[in-house]
């Protein structure tokens, strides 16, 4: 059955290639992007789906009441590495409110929709880094650790309603995301830093994580069968094995 899936950040990455899949699937696929610039490179690409501008972090996500939405896939998200001694607090300031405020936001909009008619999924792209945090991932950390209270509070609240919420959580995947969040640190970084001495784990932790990645195709085959699933998981994670790097209680 055809679906109406809209997509948040969806000029790249996890976002563009779901939007791709989907829309060869046969849904209806609205595929925003941050900026109008964005959205006016990704129209002239393809035509086999919507493309709006819509920035999560502004009244923009009032316009999702343009169209009754099936389900909302939570991808929009910006990346930041540092040591939390050092990071200036304005960047980390910058990731919670893409990051969590603003999928808050449009969650909120979209359920304004799917509640009274008691029906619709929320998909929130979180992250291995949702539930391990590690040196100098803290900023990006912080915010997927409380991506991961939203899905799982607003799972609990809304599964009576009819509406399922579900967190899927991939691991490092070749998107071009992890490499430019690892590099954001050496933006601001330096010798005068208060965690200058540890600067070599820093780089080491960066390196492991961008030498690593996997082929994001896997991310997109996870998205599309979450769309289409008749039930869903609490938590999804890509590949499956993460889970057992996951603490138990």
């Amino acid at each position: 059955m055809s679906k109406t899936v809209l997509i948040t950040g969806a000029g790249s990455g996890f976002g563009l290639m779901a939007a791709r899949a989907l829309a060869g699937r046969g849904h209806h696929v609205v595929a925003t992007t941050e900026t109008l610039e964005q959205a006016n490179a990704l129209g002239e690409e393809s035509s086999d789906f919507e493309v709006v501008k819509l920035d999560i972090t502004t009244d923009d996500v009032s316009l999702v009441h343009a169209w009754d939405i099936d389900v909302l896939v939570n991808n929009a998200g910006v990346g930041e590495t540092g040591p939390l001694a050092d990071v200036p607090i304005g960047r980390v300031r910058r990731l919670f409110d893409v990051n969590v405020f603003g999928t808050l936001s449009i969650t909120q909009e979209v359920l304004k929709q799917m509640v009274p008619r008691a029906s619709g999924r929320v998909i929130i792209v979180s992250s291995i880094a949702g539930v391990i945090s590690a040196p100098s991932f803290g900023p990006y950390s912080m915010t997927k650790f409380a991506l991961e209270a939203m899905g799982k509070a607003l799972r609990g609240e809304l599964t009576g309603l009819g509406v399922d919420v579900t967190l899927l959580n991939p691991g490092p995947y070749n998107t071009g995301f992890n490499d430019r969040m690892a590099e954001s640190m050496w933006e601001w970084f330096g010798e005068g830093s208060l965690s200058a001495g540890a600067r070599g784990d820093f780089q080491s932790m960066g390196e492991f994580v961008t030498s690593n990645q996997m082929d994001p195709a896997e991310v997109t085959q996870a998205i599309v069968e979450l769309v289409e699933a008749t039930s869903t998981a609490e938590n999804n994670f890509v590949p499956a094995s993460l889970r057992e790097l996951v603490p138990r209680p």
